[in-house]
């Protein structure tokens, strides 16, 4: 099950343009913490099944963007994603 503080953080990001000022700032006064830990917390639901289940879309939009930007990269270094 996702746990409270992992809902907190995909419902901020499926919402987080609706509050007043910077995104980080937004992170540090509505959730109370840092930016380098938000972005580590949804790095890490982007792959948890629970979280699909909980937020799909927000969860579906955070991978397609993962997905583009590992693209993105593997073009300008001729890798593979």
């Amino acid at each position: 099950m996702v746990s409270e503080r992992d809902r907190e953080v995909l419902d901020f990001e499926g919402s987080w343009w609706l509050f007043p000022g910077p995104k980080d700032r937004a992170i540090r006064e509505y959730l109370e913490m840092s930016a380098t830990r938000y972005y580590q917390a949804v790095r890490r639901l982007i792959d948890d099944e629970e979280a699909i289940v909980y937020a799909p879309m927000t969860v579906l939009r955070l991978r397609r963007m993962r997905d583009e930007r590992l693209e993105q990269i593997a073009r300008r270094t001729g890798t593979k994603p």
